[in-house]
């Protein structure tokens, strides 16, 4: 229980990598604050889960693209456990469409989703943080934010955008304490892909040199050992979680030039 005592808000908390990374960080004792913006249902249903094994949860609806709902959001958590410890940015949203045909809302709506609702978050347990000298802040980016692929150039800029975002904030909130870091996986499996009847699990795995998709729990243990006392000397990095995959990519790309990369790179965000 290396969280014990800790309180955690994870934005899109409640389905695909979110509810992983809650579901992990309360194992290992943390008291949880579950964001969310649609799925209702999904988010009342992980906290009765974490109840139900004797944890600490709350639910709070808010858009991390609005500044008022975010201040509100952690008002109420500190409202109801008197602090905030831990911040996972995974609030997230993925439009595949070619760069030709993005429209201005599509940039808008996954800018400010991917990359502004991270900087308010911060910015508002970043206040707390600051006081108690001591915080841990994690953004759950992507590898498109590393290896740029065909038809997700506003998402890859959003997630290259929280690539830097995380080591800036991490240089300005280094001498009250904080950690700030990030967590890009490659190819994980959601909720979403099994509902796809063209989703084949061992088709995926074979662009990932590691021979098998990654899961929301494998993306999780990495948060946690960064929300860990254990990282307190890591600060400003960008941990890649993805069986290999982007180390492999170019020479896959010599190898099989019919295989696009967005084949390949498959995974997109599920929060």
């Amino acid at each position: 229980m290396d969280l014990e005592g800790k309180v955690a808000i994870v934005t899109g908390g409640a389905r695909g990598i979110g509810r992983g990374i809650s579901l992990e960080l309360a194992k290992r004792g943390a008291a949880m604050v579950i964001n969310y913006l649609q799925s209702t249902d999904a988010a009342e249903d992980i906290v009765d889960l974490i109840h139900g094994h004797a944890g600490k949860a709350i639910a709070l609806r808010a858009d991390v693209s609005q500044a008022d709902q975010v201040e509100q959001m952690v008002n109420a958590a500190i409202d109801t456990f008197d602090r905030i410890d831990i911040l996972v940015n995974n609030a997230g949203i993925s439009i595949a469409k070619s760069f030709l045909e993005v429209t201005e809302h599509m940039w808008d709506v996954t800018v400010d989703t991917n990359l502004k609702g991270a900087f308010l978050c911060s910015q508002a347990v970043a206040k707390p943080m600051v006081e108690a000298e001591s915080g841990r802040i994690i953004n759950i980016t992507s590898v498109y934010g590393i290896a740029a692929s065909a038809d997700m150039a506003h998402y890859a800029a959003s997630k290259g955008g929280l690539n830097m975002l995380t080591r800036a904030m991490a240089l300005d909130l280094a001498p009250h304490g904080i950690t700030v870091n990030a967590v890009a996986p490659g190819a994980i499996e959601v909720e979403k892909h099994l509902q796809r009847a063209s989703y084949d699990r061992t088709k995926a795995a074979k662009s990932v040199p590691a021979a098998r998709v990654g899961f929301p729990e494998d993306v999780a243990k990495a948060v946690a050992f960064l929300a860990t006392d254990d990282a307190a000397y890591i600060t400003g990095q960008v941990l890649v979680v993805d069986g290999g995959m982007t180390a492999a990519l170019p020479l896959r790309q010599r190898l099989n030039p019919e295989d696009s990369y967005s084949e390949s790179m498959w995974y997109l965000a599920s929060r």
